[in-house]
């Protein structure tokens, strides 16, 4: 009954992380690591944000954006890959912002 209940639990705590993130294993006494994607060098305890958008340190990276996922029907979302963020605006005119009921991610 114990392990029934520990399994419900994780089972909901697995739908409340919606962030995008990797892991990755540093080896003892490493002083560098080598972003994934740009295939720049980095110190070990620094940060950065990486041509794809995620904020990224040597044992991890995760999505430096949420992406809206309810928003009403005649509103589109973009990703503007320039500011990692995604704009939602009206179908048929971008200068009208639109409001985001809910979103995924960071």
């Amino acid at each position: 009954m114990k392990y029934l209940a520990l399994a419900v639990l994780l089972c909901g705590l697995l739908s409340l992380s919606n962030a995008f993130c990797y892991f990755k294993v540093i080896e003892p006494g490493t002083t560098h690591c080598q972003d994934n994607e740009d295939k720049t060098w980095h110190a070990v305890g620094s940060t950065w944000r990486n041509s794809k958008c995620m904020d990224c340190d040597c044992s991890q990276c995760c999505s430096a954006y949420s992406t809206p996922k309810q928003f009403p029907d005649d509103c589109v979302s973009v990703f503007d890959s320039q500011i990692c963020d995604y704009r939602v605006h009206k179908r048929d005119d971008p200068t009208v912002e639109c409001p985001i009921y809910a979103a995924v991610g960071k």
